[in-house]
């Protein structure tokens, strides 16, 4: 008969892995090398929500937003 492991996840922990300063700090490190992949004009910020840290990387100026609207540079940009 095989040996089964079983585990069960601690939820609190991850969560608490997902929205710690560590992963935070790798997720402003990915949004910044993104946000200056799309150019000038681009910024980023990084939040932690209910179970986990992000990044927005939005258009901030209004030639940034133009040229995000007429190219898709953030999807692009996201993509590679």
């Amino acid at each position: 008969m095989p040996n089964i492991l079983k585990f069960e996840l601690n939820r609190n922990g991850v969560r608490e892995l997902l929205q710690s300063s560590e992963i935070q700090a790798i997720i402003k490190q990915h949004a910044s090398a993104k946000a200056s992949q799309a150019g000038s004009g681009y910024a980023y910020d990084v939040k932690v929500g209910k179970s986990r840290a992000y990044a927005n990387i939005y258009a901030e100026t209004e030639e940034a937003k133009k040229d995000n609207f007429a190219n898709n540079t953030l999807e692009k940009v996201i993509r590679l």
